[in-house]
């Protein structure tokens, strides 16, 4: 045997000849732009390679780590223990001298798309007639529930709060029976992700919620107007701030015309006053929201979401088409892209300006407004919601005392009727503005008409806050007071 082992090299259980070499590991090199300096890399390495820094990236105001990589062995486990992903990365991926390292665009990744552009490839939707109905007596979420049905739509996603929730309770019994789908998420921050995927594929899809709700609901509302993906929110707004109570108010203006999450954000809101429209405004926005590839608010108030009242149905149902931009999945719509992210600073600048050429037809196309003896009015009450109920006794028991008094009820809150207050107001004498909150439509009316460039008569007010609205006999003082001083 050890002549054997001799006769073939063999020395010490090694060929002779054969190098015992370890494996090249790459060492790691660090971007610094993308170091937050967390630090976990320097309880990963146990060579004690890595270290704080101690200088500031002017690129980002953080402090990234410094390396020093004598004893490296390329273990590894400083990138592993890295969570960005393009922090800590092999130095056989450095840059080479032609450039540095860049992060691409999810536009730029995957090459033309199939369907050329928006108007090739869509599936129209059609109109199913309906028998005839008697009307209904319906509370006002379960209206704007089958006003839902009605636009087609059969993906809801929410979370249940007061006093929204039956809308989506009786969505839960319908759509199963009608191939839908009904999803409980785990909050309300779940739900409008949901409506990000729902509404990227093409299909209609809604929510049910209320104040605190739809405050969880900002950030991805932004996602879904930079994306440019549809989906309806329905908010039935209680009093605030905070948990606040479950009562009536309309404290929720601010956020659905001027704060829907960060950035450049605009949506139709709508403001319906009975359940008759709570079905039909629930099914126009619909409509709007794929007209305009947007979402769309449709703001009730606690009142409104839970009184009923007879509502009937219209001739026809939608069945839904399926548009060419969708992210369906099939051949037809590869490449089809839905993503809120652009990474060079010109190209999110054409796409915000695109945003703002959107906000401007709506704007000039979509204003809505109901008036009720405007015509001749020298007081102008504003109001929306179920306020505007009370506003409209209160005109009426003005009329009866000899005051010229006139109901504007902007059924957009944004964009705000301004053309057609503008209209109305040379004989006006006075504005009053009602509203169960701290001025926030009445705030929507001195914007718009700064914009239109509008001196407007003097404007009182008549509010109620934390659930309380105002009754008809202050909405009725608020309409003759100075009245005698005035005549």
């Amino acid at each position: 045997m050890r002549s054997l082992r001799a006769g073939i090299g063999y020395h010490v259980g090694t060929p002779v000849g054969f190098a015992m070499t370890a494996p090249s590991r790459p060492k790691p090199y660090l971007e610094p732009q993308y170091c937050k300096g967390c630090l976990r890399c320097i309880e990963a390495c146990p060579k004690g390679c890595i270290t704080a820094g101690t200088e500031i990236n002017p690129a980002t105001g953080l402090v990234p780590v410094e390396l020093h990589l004598e004893n490296c062995t390329g273990c590894s486990l400083c990138m592993q223990a890295c969570p960005e992903p393009y922090g800590l990365r092999p130095e056989s991926e450095r840059p080479g001298p032609d450039g540095d390292f860049v992060l691409e665009d999810p536009a730029k990744l995957f090459g033309e798309k199939c369907v050329p552009n928006q108007s090739e490839g869509d599936i129209p939707e059609s109109l199913i007639a309906l028998p005839p109905c008697a009307p209904m007596v319906l509370k006002g979420t379960y209206a704007s529930a089958i006003g839902a049905l009605l636009a087609g739509c059969r993906h809801v996603f929410g979370y249940p709060i007061t006093p929204s929730t039956e809308g989506a309770e009786l969505m839960a019994k319908i759509l199963p029976k009608l191939n839908g789908s009904f999803v409980q998420a785990v909050s309300e921050v779940a739900a409008v992700n949901m409506m990000y995927g729902a509404g990227g594929a093409g299909l209609p899809c809604m929510t049910f919620t209320s104040s605190p709700g739809f405050s969880l609901m900002l950030e991805g509302i932004s996602y879904m107007i930079g994306a440019e993906v549809p989906g309806v929110f329905v908010n039935i707004m209680r009093g605030g701030p905070g948990l606040g109570n479950i009562a009536p108010e309309q404290a929720d203006i601010k956020l659905a015309c001027r704060g829907l999450g960060h950035g450049n954000t605009r949506a139709i809101v709508l403001a319906p006053s009975t359940p008759q429209e709570m079905l039909d405004l629930t099914r126009d926005a619909f409509a709007l929201s794929f007209r305009y590839r947007n979402p769309v608010v449709v703001l009730g108030d606690g009142y409104l979401g839970q009184m009923t009242g007879t509502v009937r149905l219209p001739a026809t149902m939608v069945r839904p088409g399926l548009p060419a931009w969708a992210v369906w999945g099939d051949r037809a719509h590869r490449h089809n892209l839905i993503s809120s992210i652009a990474l060079s600073e010109p190209d999110l600048e054409v796409h915000n300006q695109h945003l703002n050429r959107k906000y401007a037809v709506m704007a000039t196309c979509e204003q809505r407004v109901d008036c009720h003896r405007c015509a001749d009015a020298e007081v102008l009450v504003v109001a929306c919601n179920t306020p505007a109920r009370m506003a409209k006794g209160a005109v009426e028991s003005a009329r009866a005392q000899g005051v010229k008094a006139g109901l504007f009820r902007p059924i957009t809150l944004w964009p705000f009727p301004i053309q057609a207050l503008v209209d109305v107001l040379p004989g006006v004498r006075r504005l009053v503005i009602v509203e169960a909150g701290p001025g926030q439509l009445e705030d929507e009316l001195r914007l718009a008409l700064s914009h239109a460039g509008v001196m407007p008569p003097p404007i009182s007010s008549v509010r109620r806050c934390g659930g309380i609205l105002p009754p008809e006999d202050e909405i009725l003082a608020g309409i003759l007071a100075h009245e005698e001083v005035l005549a």
